[in-house]
C-alpha cells in the first residue's frame, strides 16, 4: 500500500498493519504459509507450462480434479506432502524445490 494511502487511512482513525499482525501468525507460521503460497504457485504454473488440464493432471497422480483444484487455490486440507509429490510427478527437480524454499520473502 502507497505510504499517502496508509497516512490518510491512519488519519480517519484505521489501523494499517500487516495480515500476520491481523492474523497474529508467529513468524514460523508466517514462513510456513508463504511457503505454501510459493509451493502452489509452483504447482499451477508448471501444469499450465506443460498444457495439462487440471483432470489430465489429476489421472497422472491418480487423484481427482477437485483435488488438484483445492492443491492450486491454497485449500487447508491440502498438506505439503501432496504439493510436494505432485510437483516431482510434473518433473519439479530437487533443485527447482530448493530453490523456491531458499527464496527470499
Amino acid at each position: 500500500m502507497l505510504k499517502e494511502k496508509k497516512d490518510r487511512l491512519k488519519a480517519k482513525g484505521w489501523k494499517v498493519g500487516s495480515a500476520d499482525e491481523f492474523l497474529e501468525l508467529s513468524p514460523e507460521e508466517s514462513a510456513y504459509l508463504d511457503l505454501k503460497i510459493r509451493l502452489r504457485t509452483l504447482l499451477r504454473e508448471s501444469r499450465k507450462s506443460q498444457h495439462l488440464s487440471q483432470i489430465q493432471f489429476a489421472k497422472r497422480i491418480h487423484s481427482s480434479q477437485s483435488r488438484v483444484a483445492k492443491m492450486e487455490s491454497g485449500n487447508p486440507s491440502v498438506s505439503l506432502d501432496l504439493i510436494i509429490r505432485s510437483l516431482l510427478a510434473l518433473g519439479t527437480t530437487n533443485k527447482d524445490l530448493a530453490k523456491i524454499i531458499a527464496a527470499e520473502r
